[in-house]
């Protein structure tokens, strides 16, 4: 193993946010690693399930989803073991080969792995929709996408990408017609979508396939995102943050 945590100091900071819904946690905080005195400053996002094991145990996280990639992916995976791999490819595999349904209604389309309940229904719901839409017009085509933002996004909405960098909708925009220049990103399904007052946390899974190599990629990406109520009891997006 050629990385330790002798050899990268690791520090977690402050949390931007936590969204808890039944026995899932979406967190989203700030972390930095220092190695030979070098300091890198990131933020980090996790999804975690906690048990109640009763009054000797108390509650425990029972599997926590984090590492999204990045640096800590690359990191954390010289931990894993033989058994880790493994589980690791089929997970792989399975996303390589997913073929999203053709019919149903979206939530039938693109359906959430871990349900919740959620203690404003009604607004959740509509927090859902929207999120939902967004994930099928981004696969219908970038066009269609960008002709939706005005729609489920705020005039003046900001958008944080992968790297922390803030964008109003003209850059966020521009970010995303290069994003498909290099690359078709198929939005699957989704692992987890939390939500709680104004806010929602979503895990989902994706392919992707270079447009000159033609070489396919499978991830994970995690988002925060933030709703705004406008009139008539509608919500729009007013800042959302991925990692």
């Amino acid at each position: 193993m050629d990385v330790t945590l002798k050899q990268v100091n690791i520090q977690l900071g402050d949390f931007h946010n936590m969204v808890i819904c039944g026995e899932y946690t979406g967190i989203f905080y700030d972390d930095a690693h220092i190695r030979d005195g070098v300091r890198e400053n990131g933020t980090v996002m996790e999804f975690v399930r906690f048990k109640e094991y009763g009054e000797e145990l108390g509650t425990r996280v029972v599997v926590g989803w984090g590492g999204t990639k990045g640096n800590s992916y690359n990191n954390m995976i010289k931990f894993q073991g033989d058994h880790e791999k493994m589980v690791q490819d089929e997970i792989n595999n399975l996303l390589m080969n997913y073929q999203v349904p053709t019919t149903g209604t979206l939530r039938e389309k693109y359906p959430i792995l871990y349900p919740v309940e959620y203690l404003e229904t009604e607004k959740a719901n509509k927090f859902i929709d929207i999120i939902m839409e967004g994930f099928d017009k981004w696969n219908t085509g970038i066009d269609d996408y960008i002709n939706w933002l005005t729609k489920g996004y705020t005039s003046d909405a900001k958008s944080y990408g992968l790297n922390g960098e803030e964008r109003n909708m003209k850059t966020y925009v521009d970010a995303m017609k290069a994003l498909v220049s290099e690359k078709k990103i198929i939005k699957l399904y989704f692992d987890n979508i939390l939500i709680r007052d104004n806010w929602a946390a979503i895990h989902y899974r994706y392919r992707s396939i270079m447009i000159e190599s033609g070489e396919k990629d499978v991830g994970d990406r995690m988002q925060f995102l933030k709703f705004k109520e406008e009139e008539d009891n509608n919500y729009k997006i007013e800042a959302t943050w991925i990692k």
